[in-house]
């Protein structure tokens, strides 16, 4: 995660902005973290805008992460009629 200062981020916007391709951006006021820069694709994925399945497994980097599911066990019972 990149940390740029206010005045780092206003002689430097160029670098802030590719910078944020790569993650958030904390921008510093006075030593404090004052506010966050994102790709906007990145923000709608925080936002919760909505999208379709095959959207969602198609994002970047997905690929990269295991997912095993374990089987499900159905059991056959028997029905009391009587």
């Amino acid at each position: 995660m990149t940390q740029l200062t206010s005045r780092e981020l206003n002689q430097d916007v160029s670098r802030a902005k590719r910078a944020a391709e790569a993650g958030p951006v904390i921008i510093t006021d006075r030593g404090r973290p004052s506010h966050v820069l994102m790709t906007y694709d990145e923000f709608e994925r925080l936002s919760g805008k909505r999208r379709n399945l095959v959207d969602a497994l198609s994002m970047p980097g997905l690929s990269s992460i295991e997912f095993d599911t374990p089987r499900a066990v159905i059991s056959v019972r028997e029905v009391d009629l009587s």
